[in-house]
């Protein structure tokens, strides 16, 4: 037996319990491995079913927006389902519509459009229509489009455009991306150095993408004195909101959308998957075959109306 093949005897006492710690040790690192990610997921996840009780009090619930979030997933779940019993918290999901939460707004527009029956939540959604943040605004229009709604035409549009990002404020610019680079909602995308005040120096403030896209262009100097409301960052539209958009406007698009919706189909419209151009030529090709049968009808229409005139004169 070698020297390796058992322990000496002064290394007995001390190998045990170096054995038992380095065991406990792993032991809690794979606990740990296994309970964190279950509290982060049973802290997002919102598929975990909620009482009737605890669904009034999350949507009641002001303080933590995730609350509201869960019950409102919920509801749109039994929306889904026909649920008849769900339109008891109407109520409560219509005046989710004034939060000051975004997130929540966010949410609350994409619920709306679950029942597009209900004229009060076609209402709602007008007014999320015109909500400060886009990405609001973008929910809003998608659910009117459920509706049979072409108002958010202009919106739906938006969505597969560049979206110009302004400065909140006057002060030094300080990009902290390069063009190209990806951005999601939230993304720091720039500071603003603002002017020494008398008190001391105001802390930079922060530009965060408030969309998915890329960084297309910089629209001003790095380092330049911009004014408040000044145009500095120019973002390609996101792939997820572009297709939405062209799937959407392949029920109300019309012919003047056209030229904006081929530029995808023609696949010249950026870095994107083979999925966008697809729905673009599919939805080229039914605006305009919506528009040749428009066309139809109204020529039968005015032959119908000069046969009836003619047969009235006589």
């Amino acid at each position: 037996m070698t020297a390796t093949d058992s322990p000496t005897p002064t290394e007995t006492p001390l190998a045990k319990p170096h054995r038992k710690r380095g065991t406990l040790i792993l032991v809690v690192i794979t606990a740990l491995f296994v309970i964190v990610p279950f509290l982060f997921w049973r802290g997002t996840w919102f598929g975990m079913p909620l009482t009737e009780e605890k669904i009034g009090e999350y949507l009641a619930d002001t303080k933590e927006p995730r609350h509201s979030q869960h019950a409102l997933a919920q509801i749109a779940e039994r929306i889904a389902n026909a649920d008849p019993t769900v339109k008891r918290w109407y109520p409560q999901v219509l005046r989710l519509v004034d939060s000051p939460y975004p997130e929540l707004r966010v949410n609350v527009a994409w619920v709306l459009g679950a029942d597009n029956q209900s004229e009060e939540f076609h209402q709602a959604l007008l007014a999320l229509l015109r909500d400060p943040e886009p990405l609001v605004r973008r929910n809003a229009a998608l659910s009117l489009v459920r509706f049979g709604d072409s108002i958010a035409r202009p919106e739906l549009l938006s969505m597969i455009r560049p979206y110009t990002v302004v400065a909140p404020r006057e002060g030094k610019l300080l990009y902290r991306l390069e063009e190209a680079d990806s951005v999601d909602r939230g993304t720091l995308m720039a500071r603003i150095e603002v002017a020494r005040m008398e008190a001391g120096e105001e802390e930079p403030l922060e530009i965060r993408s408030p969309l998915p896209g890329k960084l297309q262009r910089k629209l001003a100097e790095e380092g330049a004195l911009v004014e408040a409301e000044e145009q500095i960052i120019l973002l390609s539209p996101g792939e997820e909101h572009a297709w939405e958009a062209l799937r959407a406007l392949y029920l109300v698009g019309q012919n003047e959308d056209l030229a904006e919706i081929e530029r995808f189909a023609r696949g010249a419209a950026g870095e994107m998957s083979p999925r966008v151009q697809q729905q673009a030529v599919l939805t080229v090709g039914e605006i305009r075959r919506r528009a040749s049968e428009n066309n139809r009808r109204e020529v039968e229409e005015r032959v119908q109306q000069k046969a009836g005139t003619a047969t009235a004169n006589q």
